[in-house]
């Protein structure tokens, strides 16, 4: 009878852990254009990780409009917003664009 008090009272003791274990995930969504920006101030072309779940191209080129042309899917998909800005360090123009 005393093991059976025993084992009851410490499955009593032991705290659930079931609804207290939560897990949050950051997340950071920013512009096309401020990604675009970054890429330029920094001379790489990367994709940022920042699109909020949407599809993003990038691209590179000699002017803002081949520079959009250059991005991933482009013509293939709605898109949502863009921004082109201006590399002084590799003399090129950086575009991002996001899609639906």
């Amino acid at each position: 009878m005393r093991s059976f008090v025993f084992l009851i009272a410490v499955l009593f003791a032991v705290p659930t852990f079931a609804d207290t274990n939560v897990y949050a995930r950051r997340v950071t969504i920013t512009s096309a254009q401020t990604d675009a920006e970054e890429m330029a101030r920094t001379g790489i072309l990367r994709h940022c990780g920042r699109a909020g779940g949407r599809r993003e191209g990038i691209g590179v080129g000699s002017t803002p409009d081949s520079a959009l042309r250059n991005c991933c899917f482009y013509g293939r998909y709605r898109i949502v917003e863009r921004g082109v800005a201006y590399s002084p360090i590799r003399r090129k123009y950086f575009a991002v664009i996001r899609y639906e």
